[in-house]
């Protein structure tokens, strides 16, 4: 049971303590849980296969109330929280099953760009990647370059510092 999400709210979409205008260190791994409440908005948004890959579960709060929505959920993580198994995503070189599936996570920033890139390269066609990602992800050359010129996101929903990036067509096209 997820038991990190204590938010308010002021930070229903907000990632605990997360920020760029901190003095304090940021957690090692870069894992700031997320309020299960963002999945509430992306099932009003967009129809999730039954299948779901979360790959950066930390304590479950999204693969949670995922199941809470009837989806079965593979949880894993590179740090063992307590929940789901420990896996590296990027050393996940074959997709988990053989069934249509769709990738929702909140991704390490640090991260985020390869996080996108390695969910895009494993999930089938027609798939979903969405990451609940800041806003400034859309920014920057090397996004661009790397990602976006090549595989435009199909939808955007910006909610509090949420960022919802569907991803509908294989990069191996």
């Amino acid at each position: 049971m997820s038991k990190d999400w204590n938010g308010n709210k002021k930070s229903v979409f907000a990632t605990l303590g997360a920020s760029n205008h901190t003095n304090k260190d940021r957690e090692e791994h870069d894992f700031y849980a997320t309020s299960p409440e963002a999945i509430d908005a992306l099932k009003k948004k967009i129809d999730l296969p039954y299948t779901i890959l979360e790959p950066a579960c930390g304590t479950g709060c999204l693969s949670d109330r995922l199941k809470k929505f009837g989806h079965d959920v593979m949880s894993y993580d590179i740090v063992d929280r307590g929940y789901g198994e420990q896996q590296n995503f990027f050393e996940m070189l074959t997709p988990p099953t053989n069934e249509n599936f769709a990738i929702v996570t909140n991704p390490p920033y640090k991260y985020a760009l390869e996080f996108v890139l390695h969910a895009l390269e494993l999930v089938p066609m027609g798939g979903l990647v969405c990451m609940f990602l800041k806003t400034t992800f859309l920014e920057g050359k090397q996004r661009y370059n790397r990602l976006f010129k090549i595989t435009p996101p199909k939808k955007f929903y910006n909610s509090r510092n949420v960022c919802f990036v569907p991803k509908m067509l294989s990069l191996s096209i």
